[in-house]
């Protein structure tokens, strides 16, 4: 069972300094509480044992934040002494991982996901990499990811128009993903996302509900009036939309 996560927390949030200027982004208020702990919350309903939180800039107020415990999960960290953008983030992590594999979420965006489900497609398909994809009426502010056949066969740059399926920023990582060692900074999503894409081995997974990225001004206020699940639904009883592309 795949019960540890990392989450990508190192951001300054420089398009949010208008109206976020004092705390690092994963720490930006979100109806009155650190939009950080909505992802903790998420996780912590559906057994999460433990999370590392991959941070950087204010680090220490992000531990500050959260400490080192959430709802009976352990919380860990790996903080970069130097920007290692996010591959490099992922890989420093990676090491403090106890089983055989783990997910990765983008420490600004939320997504409703049945993360257990998740990892057993992934196993079952023996997957090399898992990417979760989120379907939206609109992907110019983030770039399409093209799919066949449970794959993921290629991406768009930013500034298309129309619906489509988008990177929602949640991965499956099995041990056997050759990351662990590097101590670089790379990004994950140029140097490993768009090789695996490129060789047939990233799995597409869209099982995915509900999705909204707190990175921009606009939609930073939107998540002010958002319904996280954490807030009435049980665990489990996510709507899940499932591809017909």
């Amino acid at each position: 069972m795949a019960d540890e996560a990392i989450i990508l927390a190192g951001g300054c949030g420089t398009r949010l300094q208008g109206v976020v200027s004092d705390v690092p982004k994963p720490l930006a208020p979100v109806q009155g509480r650190p939009f950080l702990v909505w992802l903790l919350d998420l996780l912590a309903r559906q057994g999460m044992r433990r999370v590392v939180l991959a941070t950087g800039y204010k680090a220490e107020m992000v531990h500050a934040a959260i400490g080192e415990l959430w709802q009976g999960m352990r919380i860990d960290y790996a903080v970069e002494s130097s920007p290692l953008g996010t591959g490099g983030a992922i890989a420093q992590a990676l090491q403090r991982i106890e089983g055989e594999d783990a997910f990765v979420l983008n420490g600004d965006t939320y997504l409703e996901l049945d993360y257990a489900r998740f990892a057993a497609a992934m196993r079952a398909q023996h997957a090399a990499l898992g990417m979760v994809l989120a379907q939206v009426p609109d992907v110019s502010r983030y770039g399409a990811v093209h799919i066949a056949n449970e794959r993921v066969t290629g991406f768009s740059e930013k500034g298309g128009s129309g619906a489509g399926w988008i990177n929602a920023g949640v991965y499956w990582l099995p041990h056997s993903l050759p990351l662990r060692a590097v101590t670089h900074a790379f990004s994950f999503e140029d140097t490993v996302l768009r090789a695996a894409a490129a060789q047939g081995t990233l799995s597409a997974y869209t099982a995915s509900a509900a999705f909204i990225d707190i990175g921009v001004p606009e939609d930073f206020q939107r998540a002010q009036a958002w319904h996280f699940a954490s807030q009435a639904s049980p665990a489990g009883s996510f709507h899940f939309v499932q591809s017909t592309l």
